[in-house]
């Protein structure tokens, strides 16, 4: 179990279903606080190719990724929607250095990612059923049915976990991103800031 001494960075697990616009939400955070030393926003490793679109992740085979899973290699690790999903054990040091570690979890992991990190800030990025089922279809990924099973199961974990703080996502990425961006500036931190060149 990592617990913060109060001197430690902490873990914002930011969550939502697909199609809720979380990879562009923390790319426009990321970017914008690129030179904030304050801020870690590791990438996922993800048992799908690296050109299957949506967020930069470290792909390998399932084999390779159980393998790194029985080494230990894996700080957080689950499976959803049919692939496997690690963050590797390299923000456990970003954090006790003082760094907030940002990262792209999952809803129905969070009761274990608490128990691991008791003072993670849990993130969900919120969108209207509406929404979620245009955006997923303008993207044609999903069949159908799937898109179905994906509304579902998005409406069925609303509220299922205290404490959550929620963005709305139903607008433009600007608005939910400076929301988001509001939220990591509030954090408190040891280490000071690093202003953007230019």
């Amino acid at each position: 179990m990592m617990a913060s001494d109060g001197q430690g960075g902490r873990l914002v697990y930011v969550m939502g279903p697909s199609g809720a616009g979380k990879d562009s939400i923390l790319h426009y955070a990321a970017l914008r606080l690129a030179a904030d030393v304050r801020f870690s926003f590791p990438r996922r490793w993800i048992t799908r190719p690296a050109d299957s679109g949506g967020e930069n992740h470290i792909s390998l085979s399932v084999a390779a990724f159980a393998a790194r899973a029985a080494a230990g290699d894996f700080a957080l690790a689950w499976e959803a929607n049919g692939h496997h999903y690690g963050i590797d054990t390299g923000i456990d040091a970003a954090l006790e250095a003082g760094r907030h570690v940002v990262v792209n979890g999952s809803r129905g992991y969070l009761p274990l990612a608490r128990r691991r990190y008791p003072d993670l800030l849990p993130v969900a990025i919120a969108v209207s059923a509406d929404t979620l089922d245009a955006r997923l279809r303008a993207r044609g990924r999903e069949t159908v049915d799937q898109i179905a099973a994906r509304l579902a199961r998005a409406t069925a974990l609303d509220g299922a976990e205290p404490g959550i703080c929620r963005i709305s996502n139903d607008g433009g990425l600007a608005e939910a991103g400076e929301a988001f961006l509001a939220l990591l500036r509030r954090l408190p931190g040891k280490t000071a800031a690093v202003s953007s060149p230019g």
